[in-house]
């Protein structure tokens, strides 16, 4: 008798990789950046955006977010063709936002060919206000709880 093996969850979602899995697929993820995410880090790190602390392949309760500002609940996402439409990435957008986070996506042409519009477009998410009720305090957005 032959039993049917189950299938493993989606490790795109990060699901079914064990105790500490997450971390251990964010780091694979810093060390297998794309040149635009590449580009876009080293724009982002050690403050060099007015300040603004960010963090690269941030694991947020299931989710990998390609570069994050947690003072500021902003996710900044380098996609690919492979996003194009893509409703895994609708989704994923809405439960991070009903967890107080913003997310904003750039197509890796334009983080290669037109640096200045990124920054200038990151700097005025990052300055625009919060959603109400404040994240920042542990009031996420309908009653959900944040844990990132």
């Amino acid at each position: 008798m032959t039993q049917a093996m189950p299938q493993s969850p989606s490790p795109l979602a990060g699901e079914g990789l064990g105790r500490g899995g997450l971390k251990v697929r964010a780091r694979a993820l810093r060390k297998s950046q794309t040149d635009a995410e590449q580009r876009l880090w080293e724009l982002l790190r050690a403050k060099r955006l007015d300040g603004w602390k960010f963090r690269r392949q941030l694991p947020i309760e299931h989710y990998i977010v390609d570069f994050a500002c947690p003072s500021a609940r902003l996710i900044v996402e380098a996609d690919g063709g492979q996003h194009n439409e893509s409703a895994y990435d609708a989704a994923r957008d809405q439960w991070l936002a009903m967890r107080g986070w913003r997310v904003i996506r750039f197509w890796n042409n334009d983080i290669l060919t037109n640096e200045e519009g990124v920054l200038t477009a990151v700097l005025s998410a990052l300055s625009s206000p919060l959603p109400n009720p404040s994240p920042a305090r542990g009031e996420g957005l309908n009653g959900a709880p944040l844990n990132g």
